[in-house]
Parts: C-alpha cells; structure tokens; sequence
C-alpha cells in the first residue's frame, strides 16, 4: 500500500500490548491501532524498540504481525521491523510480514557482533534479496553497537528495494548528513526517531517521524508534520513545546534507560488505551510512587476526553 514514494508523514513505533511474556493481549492492540488511525497518522510500525521486539519470542512476533495486519485491513501502510542477530530469522519473519499483507520490513544491523562498515554493507547485500517486500533501514547505535555510515547507506541503496532510512541516532548533524548522500534519490524516505527534532529534520527536508509519543497523542505529531511542511514555524514552536514537556515528563521518571518504555506504557494504561501496562522481561513495569509521577505528568498536560487540546 505504499503507492507514493517517499512514504511520509507519522508512522507510530507501536507498543506492543501484553498480558505476560507470552501472551499479546489483542483487545488492547485493537484498541490502539483504532486510536492512532483515528488520531490520522499516515502508517504503521511494528515490532520496533518501542515494540520490544528482542523482548518478544518469535511466536509473539508473528502474533503480532498477524492481529496488527488484521485489524489494520491495510487502512495504513504497514511496517514490520525484523531486526535479529540471525539472518534466517529475519529473512524468515519477513516471510510472515509477507503474507499477511505488510508493506515493508524495517532492519537494523544485527547486534552483539559489531560489525565493520564492509560487513555491514556486505551482510545487506545479502539480506535485501532475499527479503520479499520493501526495506527500511533503521539506524539504532545505542542498541547494537553500530552506525550506518552515511556512505554505507548510499552502497546499500544501490538496491531499489531499500526505500528509506530510519534515524534513531538522535544526531541532527548526522539525519542530515545521510539525507545529503542520499539525494540523488527522491523516492527515499528519511524519517527520524526522536520526536523531539522531528519538527526540525521536517523542516529541513526529511519525510516524517516515527514517534513514540504518537502512542499517547497521535494528534499533536501530526499537527507538528503537517506544521512544518507548511513552514508555519509559529505553529512548529507551539507545538515543540507539547512535545518536550512529554518527553522531559513521562520519558524520564525513573533512572534507568528503560524510563521512557515503562513511562510510555504506563502512560497508555492511565489513558486507557492499553489495559495493561506489562513490560516484557528483563524489565518491569512501575510500581505505585513511579505510577503516580506519570498520573502527574499527565495532569499537567492539557487533555479533555483523551486527547491533547492543542
């Protein structure tokens, strides 16, 4: 269903709601999906870090995709990130994407080997072959040691099936460095992680935001999106400002780097959009002094029927 390219716009990195380690609680996950669609974002990402992917057992994951695809009804391009240290595990959870109707994978350098820039470019060429739909790379160097080099990415993408790029670097400098590099391809999306330089890569020339926090309030990044592609900087400042507040709010209660899944999830609960909050191991989700600096946070915010006023 990515019929135009670049695919642009917000596509939430969604959590994946459970009720243990083993069980993916479906109704939660109805839920939330209609409550990002209906919030108007322009696609969707599973499996992610947000997702907990690595957390998740392969069963859980293909769960995942399934009742995401079912319930999306291919409303929303889909993406579905397989990420893993296997090369066959990924070409095979691909392979489920596939068939049940996904757009596009997402994958990011496989971890606990670091791999040199060669290898890096080595091991996507032979990877992307034997994909069967359209590739993002997603660059994640606080989670696998790694960092696509700008250069590398332009190798990689020599491939017409790698169609975009994911930063999660949450370096500026470098969005722009790999966006320069990729230039001579206007049908690849540039799309960063943090939320909170989302309306700035816009404004210079990137293509959207993959954004935790759409979760919660899937309106106010999308105001921020539509915000700077218009140039309304006015309007971008305002809205900055909804978005740091969340993020030096919900994202940093607790003091692990955990803080931002477990406020986020907590957060979703509260709201009601999630029933649970359930973490997958080897986290935990918060106990009641932690649960109630996220009631305050969102107290603070300006939200009337579960959704930001802004």
């Amino acid at each position: 269903m990515i019929k135009s390219k670049p695919l642009c716009g917000i596509i939430p990195p969604l959590v994946t709601p459970l009720k243990d380690n083993e069980t993916l609680d479906v109704e939660s996950l109805e839920k939330l999906i209609e409550h990002l669609i209906a919030g108007g974002v322009h696609g969707l990402f599973i499996l992610g870090t947000t997702g907990e992917e690595q957390s998740l057992s392969y069963g859980v994951r293909q769960q995942m995709i399934r009742e995401s695809a079912r319930i999306n009804n291919g409303r929303l391009p889909l993406l579905v990130c397989v990420t893993d240290t296997s090369i066959v595990e990924s070409i095979r959870l691909a392979g489920v994407a596939a068939d049940c109707g996904a757009d596009g994978v997402v994958s990011a350098p496989p971890y606990y080997f670091a791999t040199g820039q060669p290898e890096l470019a080595q091991f996507y060429e032979e990877l992307v072959p034997q994909l069967p739909l359209p590739v993002f790379l997603y660059n994640m160097p606080s989670h696998v040691k790694v960092s696509f080099a700008p250069d590398t990415v332009r190798r990689i993408a020599q491939n017409p099936q790698v169609i975009g790029f994911k930063d999660s670097s949450a370096n500026a400098v470098y969005f722009q460095s790999v966006m320069y590099k990729m230039k001579e391809r206007p049908d690849f999306a540039m799309l960063v992680g943090p939320e909170e330089i989302t309306g700035e890569c816009v404004l210079l020339g990137g293509h959207g935001g993959i954004n935790g926090g759409a979760n919660m309030f899937p309106e106010l990044y999308v105001a921020m999106y539509d915000a700077a592609v218009r140039r309304d900087i006015e309007r971008v400042l305002e809205l900055q400002q909804y978005i740091m507040q969340i993020s030096t709010s919900i994202y940093t209660v607790g003091k692990h780097g955990s803080s931002y899944l477990k406020g986020l999830k907590c957060a979703l609960s509260l709201l009601g959009i999630i029933k649970d909050d359930f973490v997958a191991s080897p986290f935990y989700k918060f106990e009641e002094p932690e649960r109630d600096k996220i009631c305050q946070a969102l107290a603070a915010l300006p939200i009337k029927d579960g959704k930001l006023c802004i």
